[in-house]
């Protein structure tokens, strides 16, 4: 099984080569308020794009943090950030659709494990970076329904946060725009990387016969899991139709893009931690691992938009297979990201 732990660390080395050709723009470098914020890269992690304009500080991070976890964002300080992406649920949400100061959301909440890497945030990607992810919430009327306006007064009005932002952004007014920078700060230092396949990869672990067969299952044309989640990261961090709708309901990267090509389509989620992530796809429709598993082995739905590599793919994988492909998914599982304080 030598050849498929080589094959991973080659996709790694191939999604680095790729990630450190892209340059996003950003409004200039920023000064630097606070003390520099040292972001460990697992082995084999590209470097993650850090807005010039955002450096990553201790106190930022801190301040992040705190913001993340305070339903101070929300108009009747009832829901965080964290309300919907739950630690030890790989900040993710066990509710099919996340619940907002209003009743429920119209999707699942995707994880935020090594958010620090996502070029493209929410399932249609309609915010190109985690700051602009980080300020959409609190104005949506069904998450937290608030305005940035009477936020950035409570935040004022508050005992402690004004010491924090000065500590963190130096003086002046809080503001959603440094709000926001902290919670990204905090968010890119999410970082999951220390799974059982991790360390079998890296040769510091042994996997079990039916998790080495998973694992072949996985990145060969049998399984044929590897083309959107074949990297590092678990995820290709692109948007696919992946044959949920037959007749689209939900337009996904359309809606953001405008072209009839993108009905249907969602960003690919990462794999890590995967068993804690439930339930499943963009709607939240599957609860179970083996569900998931099953839509991809004789349960897809055409329609124009259906991704190339899953057209006219029927049923082609054996009980033993799935089972061994499920064992290996559960062996992405980051005990120590899930344990953070």
């Amino acid at each position: 099984m030598i050849r498929f732990r080589t094959a991973y660390l080659l996709l790694c080395v191939a999604f680095t080569l790729l990630s450190c050709g892209s340059d996003k723009s950003s409004t200039g470098p920023a000064q630097l308020v606070g003390t520099p914020y040292d972001l460990v890269i697992p082995e084999g992690f590209p470097p993650p794009e850090i807005p010039e304009d955002n450096p990553m500080t201790i106190e930022g991070v801190d301040l992040g943090r705190r913001l993340f976890f305070d339903p101070i964002l929300s108009v009747d300080s009832t829901r965080s950030c964290a309300s919907c992406h739950r630690p030890e649920f790989a900040f993710s949400d066990q509710e099919r659709f996340s619940r907002g100061v209003d009743g429920r959301t119209a999707r699942n909440s995707m994880t935020l494990a090594n958010a620090a890497w996502m070029p493209a945030l929410f399932w249609d990607g309609r915010a190109a970076s985690l700051e602009d992810q980080a300020l959409q919430p609190v104005v949506d009327a069904d998450e937290m329904g608030e305005t940035w306006a009477n936020v950035e007064a409570k935040l004022a009005g508050h005992d402690r946060y004004p010491a924090l932002f000065e500590a963190a952004f130096g003086p002046g007014k809080i503001t959603a725009d440094r709000a926001v920078k902290a919670i990204a700060q905090f968010e890119r230092t999410l970082i999951s990387a220390n799974s059982r396949f991790d360390r079998y990869a890296a040769g510091l672990d042994t996997l079990s016969s039916q998790e080495l067969l998973g694992v072949e299952m996985f990145f060969n044309e049998v399984g044929d899991c590897f083309h959107c989640h074949g990297t590092v990261l678990l995820t290709d961090n692109q948007f696919h139709n992946n044959g949920l709708q037959a007749t689209i309901q939900d337009s996904g990267l359309a809606s953001v893009t405008g072209s009839v090509y993108d009905a249907g389509k969602f960003r690919s989620p990462t794999l890590r931690n995967i068993e804690h992530t439930a339930p499943y796809m963009h709607d939240g429709r599957f609860q179970t691992l083996r569900e998931a598993l099953d839509h991809y082995d004789g349960g897809l739905r055409s329609s124009p938009t259906l991704d190339p590599l899953l057209v006219g793919r029927e049923a082609r994988l054996t009980d033993e297979q799935k089972d061994a492909i499920l064992a290996f998914l559960l062996t992405l599982s980051d005990p120590e990201f899930l344990m953070r304080p």
